[in-house]
């Protein structure tokens, strides 16, 4: 008979757990900047929950139709922006399919997704949230941030969808697709400040290799061994990678 009441003894004391559980979703700290959508606060990985910015691997073009890698300036628009100011992130579920926090994020008040997005940085990430399309929309106006030249959508390139639409106010070259459907990690350094090699050996480890590195002029760069460029010794080792001991 006691059995039948646990369930609604359960019920009755649920709400007292309710509002510690909330604030215990709460994060704050000074935060490391993965990407334009994934932070670090102390050991908790955290993605920016209702955007989505593109990866560092990502290529754009601009309005002159040259490429450029605007992950990673997405990712260092941010870090200009914050500063090294302090992070309150609202988790709004345990972790997403990397192991990563989703929650919303605010730097002195301020919605950092929403900055992100109306900055021409992230798009409003609608598959789960429409929060932020007016945003999306300003930005797209202003042709601020990736709006200015020709982009494929975040969640596009990472599957290498062939068939996506290309966004932004340039008019695309007739090759588009194969240009923005490509990685930064090709066989030749995105930019100048990102010249650190990543490769993968027999045992399936990560390595990075960097100028200075006895064998790093015999690392070919080709997507299909799974080599990757890093623009810097944190960025390698945040994607899992060491650092080579020769």
């Amino acid at each position: 008979m006691r059995m039948k009441f646990l369930p609604a003894i359960a019920l009755l004391f649920m709400p007292a757990f309710l509002p510690a559980l909330a604030q215990a979703a709460d994060i704050t700290g000074a935060a490391k900047i993965r990407e334009g959508d994934s932070i670090q606060i102390g050991s908790t990985r955290i993605r920016l929950g209702g955007i989505d910015a593109p990866s560092v691997d990502q290529l754009c073009l601009n309005n002159s139709g040259e490429r450029w890698t605007c992950g990673v300036a997405a990712r260092d628009e941010l870090t200009k922006h914050v500063g090294d100011k302090s992070w309150t992130c609202h988790q709004r579920q345990a972790a997403d399919r990397r192991g990563r926090v989703v929650a919303r994020c605010d730097v002195d008040g301020e919605d950092i997704q929403k900055w992100l997005v109306a900055s021409g940085w992230a798009l409003s990430y609608t598959r789960v949230s429409h929060d932020y399309d007016a945003d999306e929309k300003a930005a797209r106006e202003a042709k601020a941030g990736m709006w200015q030249g020709a982009f494929i959508a975040p969640w596009d390139w990472r599957v290498r969808n062939k068939k996506t639409a290309i966004l932004g106010a340039a008019k695309p070259p007739p090759n588009a697709h194969a240009i923005l459907l490509a990685s930064a990690s090709g066989s030749v350094a995105p930019s100048p400040d990102c010249t650190i090699k990543g490769n993968v050996n027999s045992a399936g480890e990560c390595i990075y290799h960097t100028p200075a590195s006895r064998w790093y002029a015999q690392i070919q760069m080709k997507i299909s061994k799974g080599t990757r460029w890093f623009c810097s010794k944190e960025d390698a080792e945040a994607a899992g990678c060491r650092e080579t001991r020769r």
